[in-house]
């Protein structure tokens, strides 16, 4: 959750400990982070984390990614005053990790439809919401892009190992038709060295009529 409203981050903790099973901690300091965090099997990290500002939202992407552990959906608040806007910081947060989901969180009209599309693009990764927010909306937006992004990046993975198969079949390939093409090679210059001595001098056969 990137907002500057601290009472979005606190609302958004309480049910992210709700429906992770983790308890919520939330630190003292001005702009830290509070965080509901729990081991996934596959070593992953499931929980809520929250910046104040666009800055610090893209400073803890830029963290999770360099852990391995990237975030698969952030929550972006159009208007935060005094640093970047929500259209700004999504921005920035695609260009350090094309593949998260961002829900964009507005209740003005800051920027228009065309206006974002303008500046994001036409994204699958992209989903307006408008405030006042509906509880089901809420709770429902986290579990449909976590499983998209999960799906994505399980489909980058399978697309990796078959160009990794692609890669190791073209180069058998390429070595066999390399040994073919040297026994090619081989068999023609064995065949030019037999030749000479196979084959008749004119010179030396002929012989003049009745020369024995």
């Amino acid at each position: 959750m990137i907002d500057d409203n601290r009472a979005i981050h606190e609302d958004s903790a309480r049910y992210s400990a709700a429906t992770s099973g983790t308890a919520m901690r939330w630190t003292k300091r001005k702009r830290c982070c509070s965080r509901t965090r729990r081991r996934l099997p596959d070593g992953r990290s499931s929980g809520f984390d929250s910046a104040f500002q666009g800055q610090e939202g893209l400073r803890l992407l830029q963290e999770a990614l360099e852990s391995g552990d990237p975030y698969a959906l952030a929550f972006v608040d159009v208007r935060m005053a005094p640093g970047w806007d929500g259209v700004e910081t999504t921005v920035k947060l695609w260009e350090a990790y094309p593949d998260l989901q961002v829900v964009i969180c507005t209740a003005h009209s800051d920027y228009s439809w065309d206006d974002m599309i303008d500046t994001l693009g036409y994204s699958d990764r992209l989903v307006i919401l408008k405030k006042p927010f509906d509880n089901v909306e809420v709770q429902q937006l986290p579990n449909a892009l976590n499983t998209k992004w999960r799906l994505l990046q399980q489909a980058k993975i399978k697309l990796d190992d078959l160009e990794k198969i692609v890669g190791v079949r073209t180069e058998e390939l390429q070595a066999t038709n390399a040994q073919l093409q040297g026994e090619v090679a081989e068999r023609k210059r064995a065949e030019q060295a037999v030749a000479p001595a196979t084959g008749s001098d004119p010179a030396c056969s002929t012989r003049s009529p009745g020369h024995r």
